[in-house]
């Protein structure tokens, strides 16, 4: 069945240079059919492999103990021999015993450095990788080395579906049930390089128009492309907060673009598409998207730590009206959940009982307690809090990932969970440990008391990160980006404080007692936040995971922000 899949697949590859070569003779009608001919053998074959991963996921879920059975055994097959500390045995008790838990640690930044990020080798969708030690988290770096799925066994065992894969088909398929008419061919745009999708398919429903560039890797390039072509009904970029950074770039930049339409690069000129450009900008960014493309029904992006606000500004703002999918959520090893239900809001995911194993390490209030034990898939509770734990077969090591989820629901024996924060982007100055998910919320309830304000992104700083205390409280300088709101008032800034205090009763309790200084709000321009982010992808370990840190623990990237501050 795979060989069929294959072949299939080889096919389909073959089709786009043919159509090339076809194109001098009959450039119309016969590119049309062979363009349909393509997305025809394209979707019957990823249609079969993912009704194929369908079935595969039923029973392995139906079966959760068994399937994590055997994917323990898969990965002390795949182990080097002086590392295989069981010598053949698969006992579950036993593995805990002998491979006690890690942290995912990450080097230091030096600070007279030139690198803003350790130097490491490029990863590809679906492959993350993991360095363990014992040391607290940095949430600013990217991890090593790298964690495989979906290779070859030594022992010629029957080999994983690479989890990437899986979602791919999977994530389809559900779009495709929730959208049917998102998936036909040019009916979809990728306005970043990379794709939100895990494991890279050919698209045959992306097809390009006349004369643009074939491998435009460009984000400008891309969009002007996506511009050309009016009856785009979903848009794709890889995170939230790039898709983001591409809506800021079209209204920065919307002039230019309308030139470059109306002069034809690339492409015929579209003088009238140019028109309808500088109309829908001047209408504002509420409803931007619609308005260009006017049968858009989806955005598909890829679920990572630290998306949540970029998401809420995109549907606020310029993507609102439209349905928000994600096909996977990706964690610091990789793809960890499958999204099989693209009508349901906040992001549900399965936890996989196939290869890498997960466990799951119960999440104690008041902190994490060292002698807890991990439970398996099928032993999770619904309404409880885990930190999930992957092993790395190359390595053969049980890594806590510091992403943190609770468990809404079961799809057989697994959990379906919701990510609720990462144990990395906690603040805490004097031992209060404010999470992600505490501060995110009471920032939005701030933000919600500031006259037209909509939150685009922010950062946090300790202020020992800075040297800002300056012989008072210690205390937390926020960093925020906004729409609709230019400058912030003395009285505005004090509300995160109060929301901070009504939300957190410890952190009330350390201000109370003047232990804590009040965080500091900073506001900046989005282009702030785009330099950061272009730092951090300056890495070359930058590609997976794409997450988004919340708290800056390195000087050299709080600095980045703190010399955009407005106000």
């Amino acid at each position: 069945m795979l060989l069929l899949f294959l072949l299939l697949l080889l096919l389909l590859l073959l089709l786009p240079p043919l159509s090339r070569l076809w194109q001098p003779w009959s450039p119309g009608p016969r590119l049309s059919w062979l363009a349909c001919l393509q997305h025809r053998v394209a979707w019957g074959a990823l249609c079969w492999a993912a009704a194929w991963q369908r079935r595969r996921l039923e029973q392995s879920t139906l079966r959760a103990g068994q399937s994590q059975q055997q994917a323990l055994r898969w990965c002390l097959q795949g182990a080097p021999g002086p590392r295989r500390p069981l010598r053949g045995s698969t006992d579950m008790s036993a593995f805990r015993s002998h491979l006690p838990l890690t942290k995912a640690s990450l080097a230091q930044e030096e600070e007279s450095g030139e690198q803003l990020l350790p130097p490491a080798s490029k990863q590809h969708h679906g492959k993350a990788s993991l360095q363990v030690n014992s040391s607290p988290m940095d949430p600013n770096l990217q991890p090593h080395p790298p964690l495989r799925v979906g290779k070859d066994s030594p022992d010629g065992g029957p080999t994983p579906c690479p989890v990437s894969l899986q979602a791919t088909l999977l994530g389809l398929a559900a779009l495709n049930k929730a959208h049917p008419e998102v998936l036909v061919p040019g009916g979809t745009a990728c306005l970043t390089p990379t794709s939100p999708w895990p494991s890279p398919l050919p698209w045959p429903w992306r097809v390009p128009s006349p004369g643009s560039a074939p491998g435009a890797k460009d984000p400008g390039a891309l969009l002007l492309e996506a511009l050309r072509s009016p009856g785009l009904r979903a848009l794709e970029a890889r995170t939230a907060v790039e898709l983001l950074d591409v809506f800021s770039g079209l209204e920065a930049n919307g002039e230019e673009l309308a030139r470059a339409l109306a002069a034809g690069g690339p492409g015929a000129p579209l003088p009238w598409r140019a028109a309808e450009l500088r109309e829908a900008l001047e209408q504002g960014p509420r409803g931007l998207a619609l308005r260009l493309w006017p049968q858009l029904q989806v955005v598909v992006t890829l679920d990572a730590g630290g998306q949540a606000e970029a998401v809420a500004a995109l549907r606020a703002l310029w993507c609102r009206g439209l349905a928000f999918f994600s096909p996977a959520y990706a964690a610091a090893g990789g793809v960890v959940g499958l999204n099989l239900w693209p009508e349901q809001p906040g992001g549900l995911y399965l936890l996989p009982p196939g290869a890498p194993l997960i466990e799951l390490l119960p999440v104690r209030e008041g902190g994490q307690e060292e002698a807890a034990t991990t439970v398996l898939l099928a032993e999770a509770q619904e309404g409880e809090e885990y930190e999930l734990v992957l092993t790395d077969h190359t390595s053969l090591t049980r890594c806590r990932l510091g992403d943190v989820v609770r468990v809404v629901g079961a799809y057989n024996q697994c959990p379906v969970v919701r990510f609720v924060r990462r144990l990395s982007q906690t603040l805490s100055v004097r031992g209060e440990d404010i999470g992600e998910d505490v501060f995110s919320e009471a920032l939005s309830r701030a933000v919600g008391q500031w006259p037209g304000a909509t939150l685009l992104d922010h950062g946090c700083v300790e202020s020992s990160v800075l040297d800002s205390s300056g012989g008072s409280a210690p205390h937390y300088e926020v960093f925020v980006a906004l729409r609709g709101l230019r400058n912030l008032s003395e009285e505005n800034r004090d509300k995160l404080d109060h929301c901070l205090q009504e939300t957190y009763p410890r952190y009330k309790s350390l201000r109370f007692r003047g232990s804590v200084g009040p965080a500091r709000v900073q506001l900046v321009g989005p282009e702030a936040f785009r330099e950061l982010r272009a730092a951090l992808a300056a890495s070359p370990s930058s590609p997976f995971p794409p997450e988004m840190p919340r708290v800056l623990r390195h000087r050299r990237l709080a600095r980045l922000l703190q010399r955009r501050v407005l106000s």
